[in-house]
């Protein structure tokens, strides 16, 4: 990594040698020896570890040819025709409708306001703010210790910057757009085979630790001559190297065999055809397949216990093959069809979202852990930007959470929310992840009333 020196390093020279600095990483493998004789905890009797993740689709659904709503909560969900690749998963998930998302006064910036309050308990007050961190952020600083990377982002859409994951406005992470890439960063030089013989710690792992740690000692004197805004924003990757040098002293002992970890065969490079149709629906789709696979074998090889997924962005910039409109623009200006009742075109692109939901869930489910799966053991919020796309409506704005949370949550649950505001669904998934919690949200989005009735 660069070495600076605070005399001759400007502002603009310290955050960029923060952020484009290469640092070392570790994988602590979960450790499949330590379980009990039954597989359903760890020897000790403590559970198995709990991981949390997030799903994104943009566009949300089409209302009335989703899901049967249903005046109470309780167990059973009845998807229809746009959801009905959810329907053998129906036992994995729970749904929640009819939660509001009250802005305040606040304008809807549209697709962006829905996210952002769902995501973060708190109403933007102008475009691109995102007020406060979002939920999966929160989790990590709870249980994201201890492996190779804090939070692992991923997006099947090819646009790196739309990520919905955030510290701040100002600290907005960008995704992994390419399956090679994510395959590399992941199974790289710096990857530890847990279920390797011979383990070699490399000599490189304690100098780049040193360094960093001086690096860090001389920039905090450059921070100390900034304004208040940009030193909190300094702090922010401080932390973060507080973490990788923790993670580096890590990196020098030996993992535990895992026998859950299994490193997938590396994805081909696309051909120039291919990455001129990366936005076509159909190659989502399958570039989502490839990726969820590289992402899910990571999580269960312990390399990292937070992760977000982005199938589509909150644009939803992607088109049918052969198509000229967006999906987006496609929610506009299409035409509904009066025998359907609703426009065919989008209404395929958001069957095909769902679709890629499934596909999740199956990746997911399909990798055995203790006496059950990966998806058991995790907890993955699934949400979008709006409810319905056409006249941009933030109210209803459907909600799944996927995955039992090692038994901390039930599913197979249709959970009617009746008007109260949507972050009772962030609030119960976070303190489902032990997340030290009893209010979150701010002003009409503000709760401390979790969803006990999914709540084991």
């Amino acid at each position: 990594m660069s070495f600076f020196s605070p005399r001759k390093t400007t502002r603009r020279r310290v955050l960029r040698g923060l952020m484009g600095g290469g640092v070392a990483s570790l994988t602590l493998p979960f450790l499949d020896c330590f379980l009990n004789e039954n597989g359903t905890a760890l020897a000790s009797g403590a559970p198995l570890p709990v991981r949390f993740g997030t799903w994104y689709w943009g566009m949300g659904h089409t209302p009335n040819h989703a899901v049967v709503e249903k005046t109470q909560t309780g167990p059973g969900i009845d998807f229809l025709k746009e959801t009905e690749s959810l329907i053998p998963h129906r036992d994995k998930l729970c749904y929640f409708g009819n939660f509001n998302m009250p802005l305040d006064g606040q304008s809807n910036y549209t697709h962006f306001s829905g996210w952002v309050a769902n995501r973060t308990g708190s109403a933007p007050e102008a475009q691109g703010q995102i007020p406060a961190p979002t939920l999966d952020q929160l989790v990590a600083d709870t249980i994201g210790e201890g492996t190779r990377f804090r939070i692992l982002d991923v997006t099947s859409v090819g646009i790196a910057r739309e990520n919905y994951s955030a510290r701040s406005t100002y600290n907005r992470g960008a995704a992994e757009i390419d399956p090679v890439a994510l395959f590399n960063r992941i199974y790289g030089p710096e990857f530890v085979d847990p279920n390797k013989a011979d383990f070699k710690p490399s000599p490189s792992v304690a100098l780049r630790k040193s360094v960093l740690s001086s690096f860090t000692e001389q920039t905090r004197d450059v921070a100390k001559t900034l304004g208040a805004a940009d030193q909190q924003r300094l702090d922010q990757y401080f932390t973060s190297i507080r973490e990788v040098e923790n993670q580096l002293a890590l990196q020098l002992e030996k993992p535990e065999p895992n026998r859950a970890c299994v490193i997938p065969r590396a994805p081909r490079e696309l051909s120039p055809d291919e990455v001129a149709s990366a936005r076509e629906m159909e190659s989502v789709v399958e570039t989502h397949k490839i990726m969820s696979k590289i992402l899910a074998m990571a999580v269960a090889c312990n390399q990292t216990k937070v992760f977000n997924m982005v199938f589509t962005d909150n644009f939803a910039n992607v088109r049918r093959s052969g198509e000229t409109y967006t999906h987006h623009l496609l929610t506009h200006e299409e035409i509904i069809d009066p025998e359907l009742g609703y426009q065919p075109l989008t209404f395929w692109f958001n069957q095909h979202a769902m679709q890629g939901m499934a596909d999740y869930i199956d990746i997911l489910d399909g990798i055995p852990e203790g006496d059950g799966t990966l998806l058991d053991n995790c907890l993955i919020f699934a949400s979008t930007e709006t409810n319905y796309a056409r006249v941009h409506t933030i109210d209803g704005v459907p909600v799944y959470l996927m995955g039992g949370a090692g038994g901390r949550v039930k599913t197979g649950m249709y959970v009617q929310g009746g008007g109260d505001p949507i972050t009772r669904v962030g609030l119960t998934a976070m303190q489902a992840m032990g997340v030290p919690i009893s209010k979150w949200g701010t002003k009409s989005l503000a709760t401390s009333q979790t969803i006990s009735e999914i709540l084991v």
